[in-house]
């Protein structure tokens, strides 16, 4: 798992947001086709899964407003046979809100779209979040939007690693923090991957043989990167006018490290965690872990020249690859008016980001699940072994069923042992204050105004994170290292069975989810 900066409480999952009109909502339609293609990020030519219309790495940004619908006609016409054929692709950090089908996780949400097939996401933005009513005293659902940062990655076995993950923007037109910032465009989005020569599959097999993790032979900065011995490839740019503020939006597209990320001689004001802006707080560092996102203010206030943008992979020896090499992971910060040139300049360190330092700003409602006792608690305690699968959760090593969980609880699964025997399910009660608890050292909770996030970094600290279950589903908790939820580092949440079949929060199932699985079934092995 990734390593733990602190310990902390992350509380209230899920909050009161602003209620969006559905009158200033549009609906976007996208075209993808996942095909293979040889691309060359870091200057070694391999194939790779990638994204038409663009063909690059990483994939095309999508772009939408607060309170926007999608609709995203997938066609897999991927052809290589030394990867994963069949794909899924998960839409990381939306709620999904009767909408369970749509959020991707291969076997958990939905069967693979098979070679040759076609597949519609179609989700809403908006979801439905829980806030305390003081006139009611009770937990009341609202349906609210998310903005902020997001991202969405091939969710089949390690397929991302070959290529497929990319960023996800929702505006905010009325952002309550937008007069910290001037600028705010796609000249800002910073991606943050790490990147291998050898295809995932084999990776993944010479893990389980060996047990040691594939280390990356380059990290990317906005799809591009050196290793050892490659070509000169250019760093990328990023442009600023003096006496401007930006915000940068950065994803981390990892299978594997977190990346350390700094600016050269800048402080920045960290906003947004995950999609969740919190109050701006100076740092001049922040470990950046897989799956996670932030927004930072810079100010471009330093004097006309070039800047190195810093964002150095931690994990993964240079024993294991000689390739490797995390000081080259590298960009340029270029200020209008400096040379076209590489920068000289050198990193101090700095304050780094500490996520027990962050708070939701007022209008994302603090601490709204109160301190009370929750209705139901679990604790999950991980085990690694040097044998394969090498993980496992209260003693259970995930597998990933022949009938996907949401489909399972469809059918009217609704206790542990209606459930396939190879599967992990925990089943959550309806509109329930929930507390997971990965056991460690120490715990300091914070029940007033916690840091509020989808990823967060496990490693021998005690992590309770809080949320209310009102958003009936089949929901995928796991180590987003991706070689390690591939060796069982999982668990799936079954939430409130019932609510998943009739009611006003049933799932919505589309004619082409349903045919899912029968065409997956009737695949080839070599093409499953």
């Amino acid at each position: 798992m990734p390593k733990a900066t602190s310990t902390m409480l992350v509380a209230s999952v899920l909050a009161a947001l602003t209620l969006v009109s559905s009158a200033l909502s549009e609906q976007k339609v996208f075209n993808l086709d996942i095909v293979n293609a040889q691309l060359a990020p870091d200057g070694f030519m391999r194939e790779q899964v990638t994204v038409v219309p663009n063909g690059t790495f990483p994939g095309p940004t999508f772009k939408l407003n607060k309170g926007d619908s999608v609709v995203i006609h997938t066609h897999n016409k991927l052809t290589d046979p030394g990867m994963r054929r069949s794909t899924s692709i998960h839409w990381h950090g939306f709620f999904q809100a009767r909408t369970s089908a749509m959020d991707g996780p291969s076997f958990v949400n939905q069967c693979p779209i098979a070679p040759n097939s076609a597949f519609d996401y179609v989700f809403d933005t908006a979801g439905q979040q829980v806030a305390f009513s003081l006139e009611k005293k009770k937990f009341d659902l609202l349906t609210a939007s998310r903005t902020g940062n997001y991202w969405y990655h091939s969710h089949l076995s390690t397929q991302y690693c070959d290529g497929l993950r990319g960023a996800f923007v929702v505006y905010d037109p009325d952002d309550p923090l937008a007069h910290l910032y001037d600028v705010d465009d796609d000249s800002t989005i910073i991606t943050l991957a790490d990147w291998y020569h050898v295809l995932a599959p084999a990776g993944q097999n010479s893990f389980f043989k060996t047990g040691i993790v594939p280390v990356q032979d380059s990290a990317l900065i906005n799809g591009v990167g050196r290793y050892n011995g490659g070509q000169l490839i250019p760093y990328a740019v990023i442009s600023v006018k003096h006496g401007l503020r930006y915000r940068l939006r950065i994803f981390s597209l990892s299978c594997r490290p977190y990346m350390t990320f700094s600016i050269d001689n800048h402080t920045f004001d960290v906003m947004e965690l995950d999609g969740v802006e919190h109050d701006p707080t100076p740092f001049q560092n922040a470990d950046i872990y897989a799956a996670q996102r932030l927004s930072i203010i810079v100010a471009a206030n330093q004097s006309i020249d070039n800047y190195w943008i810093r964002a150095f992979p931690v994990g993964g020896s240079a024993s294991n690859n000689p390739n490797f090499n995390p000081n080259l992971t590298l960009a340029i910060l270029r200020y209008e008016g400096a040379a076209e040139v590489e920068p000289t300049t050198v990193n101090v360190p700095g304050a780094k980001l500490d996520d027990s330092l962050m708070h939701p700003i007022a209008s994302e409602g603090p601490g709204k699940l109160g301190s009370g006792p929750p209705g139901f608690a679990m604790v999950l305690n991980i085990s690694n072994t040097i044998n394969p699968p090498f993980f496992d959760i209260n003693g259970i090593s995930y597998q990933s069923p022949s009938l996907p969980v949401l489909l399972q609880l469809l059918s009217g699964a609704s206790q542990p042992h209606d459930f396939l025997p190879s599967e992990q399910v925990i089943l959550l009660p309806p509109n329930t204050i929930v507390d997971i608890t990965i056991p460690g050292t120490g715990m300091t909770p914070n029940y007033v105004n916690p840091p509020r996030r989808d990823v967060v970094p496990i490693n021998g600290g005690n992590t309770t994170f809080r949320f209310f279950s009102g958003n009936p589903g089949a929901w995928f908790l796991h180590c987003h290292i991706d070689w390690h939820l591939e060796a069982g580092l999982a668990v799936v949440f079954g939430e409130s069975p019932s609510a998943n079949i009739a009611g006003p929060q049933s799932q919505i199932q589309t004619p082409d989810w349903k045919q899912l699985c029968p065409t997956y079934d009737d695949l080839a092995p070599e093409l499953q």
